[in-house]
């Protein structure tokens, strides 16, 4: 029978595991207190950094529906639970286990997707949301101005050709040829 502790912690992994947009496991082995606490800073304020037993957390993400990352738990597990941008804590991971070579990131998973270590990788390279949403505005903002130029210049050009058509039409009545004058033979 399970202990009401372990119950406990296995209800409040699972639902972090639900309440959370992504996970990422990582190994810790020799990074010290200081190191994880800087880790912690460094993830931001949208991810939380819990050190866990590889039983409980397993219980708790299968009880969450995330069967992808049973093989994952294995040796000295910490899982990074990301309620807001997974771009950023992954780059605040990725940026920690370059200075840090002790972290290891085993995978994780994003929107109920599992990830793997290189593909967690990848996410960090992306640009953050807002660079994101920036550019798009700006594509939009550009096509619409395209778009602009598009509408005033199709009335331009009319203009122009019909000026064009007015002048020339003027041009062959005004040097239009005088009609021949008959002569009256006598």
């Amino acid at each position: 029978m399970a202990r009401p502790d372990k119950a406990a912690a296995v209800a409040e992994l699972t639902d972090q595991f639900r309440s959370s947009n992504a996970a990422v496991l990582t190994e810790y082995r020799g990074l010290t207190v200081a190191q994880l606490k800087e880790l912690r800073r460094s993830l931001g304020e949208d991810a939380q950094y819990a050190v866990v037993k590889n039983t409980l957390t397993k219980i708790a993400a299968n009880e969450a529906g995330i069967n992808a990352l049973d093989d994952l738990f294995a040796g000295p597990t910490a899982v990074a639970f990301i309620t807001g941008d997974p771009v950023t804590s992954a780059k605040g991971l990725r940026d920690f286990a370059k200075d840090n070579p002790n972290l290891i990131i085993k995978g994780g998973v994003l929107d109920g997707k599992a990830l793997s270590a290189d593909e967690i990788k990848k996410l960090a390279d992306l640009e953050s949301r807002e660079v994101l949403l920036a550019k798009l505005a700006g594509a939009m903002k550009g096509k619409q101005s395209q778009t602009a130029a598009l509408f005033q210049a199709l009335p331009s050009k009319f203009a122009r050709t019909a000026e064009a058509l007015r002048a020339k039409k003027e041009e062959q009545d005004g040097a239009a040829p005088a009609a021949p004058v008959e002569a009256d033979s006598e």
